[in-house]
C-alpha cells in the first residue's frame, strides 16, 4: 500500500511541477515584494494547512521575512499574504480573501479548485495555484478513495515557491 501512495504522491509532485510552474513563479515575485521591501510574508492556512505556517517561520530553513497571520488588520501595503486550504471555497479562506481584496493587499492562494458556480479563492485572488487534489490517492475494495494528502501537496507547493523567492532576492543583493 505504502509503494502505491508513494507512487501516486510522485504523480501529483509531478503534476504540480509541470502545470503550476508559472503560477508558482508568479507567485514568488509577488511575495518576494514584501521581503525586497519594508513588508512581511504573512501565511495563513485551514484546517490542516496551518502547518505551512509554522514550517515557514519555525523550520530549520525559516522563509525570509515571514510570521503566522494572526489578524487582518495588522497586514500593511507593504505586506503580502499567502493562504493555503484545502479548496477554494473554504469559508475561512474566503473571509479572509474578501478582506484583503477589500485593503488592496496582494495575495496568493494555494487549494484544489472547486467546480465552477461556487464562490472561489481562484477569483479574488492575485495568483492561485491549483493543488489538483479532487480525491484520495488510492482505491479501497468498494470503489471508494482514500489517502488525500492536500497538507503534503501544499508544504510541495509552499517550498518550490520559498526556492523562487529565494533565488528572486538574491538577484537583487
Amino acid at each position: 500500500m505504502l509503494k502505491m501512495f508513494s507512487t501516486q504522491l510522485t504523480g501529483l509532485f509531478k503534476r504540480l511541477q509541470e502545470k503550476e510552474e508559472f503560477s508558482i513563479e508568479d507567485s514568488a515575485r509577488l511575495l518576494a515584494q514584501a521581503a525586497a521591501g519594508e513588508g512581511k510574508i504573512y501565511i495563513h492556512g485551514t484546517k490542516e494547512m496551518t502547518g505551512i505556517g509554522c514550517e515557514a517561520t519555525q523550520s530549520q530553513e525559516p522563509l525570509r521575512d515571514a510570521a503566522i497571520l494572526q489578524k487582518a488588520d495588522e497586514i500593511t501595503e507593504t505586506d503580502r499574504v499567502i493562504i493555503f486550504s484545502r479548496n477554494s471555497d473554504d469559508e475561512e479562506a474566503l473571509g479572509l480573501a474578501k478582506t484583503l481584496a477589500e485593503k488592496g493587499i496582494p495575495f496568493v492562494a494555494v487549494s484544489t479548485a472547486v467546480a465552477e458556480g461556487s464562490e472561489s479563492l481562484a477569483d479574488l485572488a492575485d495568483v492561485h495555484i491549483d493543488l489538483k487534489l479532487t480525491k484520495g490517492l488510492l482505491p479501497d475494495e468498494e470503489g471508494n478513495r482514500f489517502g488525500y494528502p492536500a497538507s503534503m501537496a501544499a508544504l510541495f507547493v509552499y517550498y518550490g515557491i520559498k526556492f523562487t523567492i529565494e533565488e528572486i532576492l538574491a538577484e537583487y543583493e
